[in-house]
């Protein structure tokens, strides 16, 4: 993975969600609601006549939610020439061996690309689709844009599988997979009381020296607390309204945690780190507390990170028996 998909993986707040059986639901392209539906989102409400069989995904993990609930996009969008779409372990079975078109890079959607597939659905809930963009949109097929109610890249997992699950008439499904992501979590916390209470702290060593300890509102760490794991409150503060504290090696005592998660770029992370001489100092690294997740190789870190209905499930199975050494 180049630093560019790192780093824009990194701030993910994606979706999530699945049975407790496997790490991919199967289509189910039945029980669709009725049509017309009306969906409410950041640029208005949108009205979709019938059930839609030809989506293009305008949002980086929008794709994950669409998959899940049984269709399959015809077209999505790139970043940074990764093929996010359809790369990961977790959605490649649901793609069917199918391609899709791709459409643009990141927000910088190709319209005339877009109209020639035809689409009878537009999505673009993890985007930063602007107003002026949507009113093109629109006039192609019907658009969702972002959810309501939160910043660009912010909307919880939750909110954008209901969005995509209401859009293509299928919110029991929807919702389904959301109640089932919350029982296994409640689930593996039950199963491993060691967890609870325990301190945990996320972090991005994004340069020599240079490390991003996430906030507790951020996915990632969301995840773990509801594994029981609990974030000092010294972490708390020093992130505060941001989605994380950028810090150096001096201030490394905010992460002295029961259990350090570090997410790595790449293979010289984890040996750049261990090399830091105050890391060294450290009671968490002394007594092997910390935890190294990949971006690739399992892309454990990436799944994390991607925090989607597909994406989760992987990264429990991945991550909970790493935690519990």
């Amino acid at each position: 993975m180049t630093a560019a998909l790192a780093a824009a993986v990194l701030a993910l707040t994606g979706c999530g969600g699945t049975d407790t059986a496997s790490p991919n639901p199967q289509p189910n392209t039945s029980a669709t609601t009725g049509f017309p539906v009306s969906v409410q989102h950041k640029y208005g409400t949108t009205e979709i006549a019938a059930a839609p069989t030809r989506v293009v995904t305008l949002g980086l993990s929008d794709q994950d939610p669409v998959l899940a609930l049984g269709v399959v996009p015809v077209g999505a969008i790139d970043w940074f020439l990764e093929r996010p779409y359809g790369k990961w372990p977790w959605a490649q079975p649901l793609w069917a061996g199918k391609t899709p078109e791709i459409v643009g890079e990141r927000d910088e959607y190709n319209l005339e690309k877009v109209a020639a597939l035809k689409p009878d659905l537009i999505i673009g809930l993890y985007s930063g689709m602007s107003k002026d963009q949507y009113d093109k949109l629109a006039k192609i097929a019907p658009t969702v844009a972002q959810p309501v109610g939160f910043d660009d890249y912010a909307a919880p997992w939750q909110d954008m599988t209901r969005l995509a699950g209401k859009a293509l008439g299928k919110e029991a499904k929807a919702n389904e997979l959301i109640a089932a992501i919350d029982a296994r979590l409640a689930k593996l916390a039950a199963e491993h009381p060691d967890f609870a209470g325990k301190s945990v702290a996320v972090v991005e060593p994004y340069e020599p020296g240079k490390y991003a300890i996430f906030a507790p509102t951020d996915p990632k760490v969301v995840l773990l607390t509801k594994l029981g794991f609990t974030v000092p409150k010294a972490i708390v503060d020093a992130a505060g309204k941001e989605y994380a504290a950028e810090i150096g090696s001096e201030q490394l005592s905010l992460v002295e945690v029961d259990k350090l998660v570090f997410l790595t770029a790449d293979a010289n992370t984890e040996p750049t780190v261990k090399a830091d001489k105050v890391y060294q100092t450290l009671a968490v690294a002394k007594e092997n507390r910390a935890v190294f997740l990949p971006y690739e190789e399992p892309p454990v870190g990436a799944a994390l990170s991607f925090s989607t209905v597909l994406s989760i499930p992987y990264a429990l199975d991945q991550l909970v028996p790493l935690l519990s050494k």
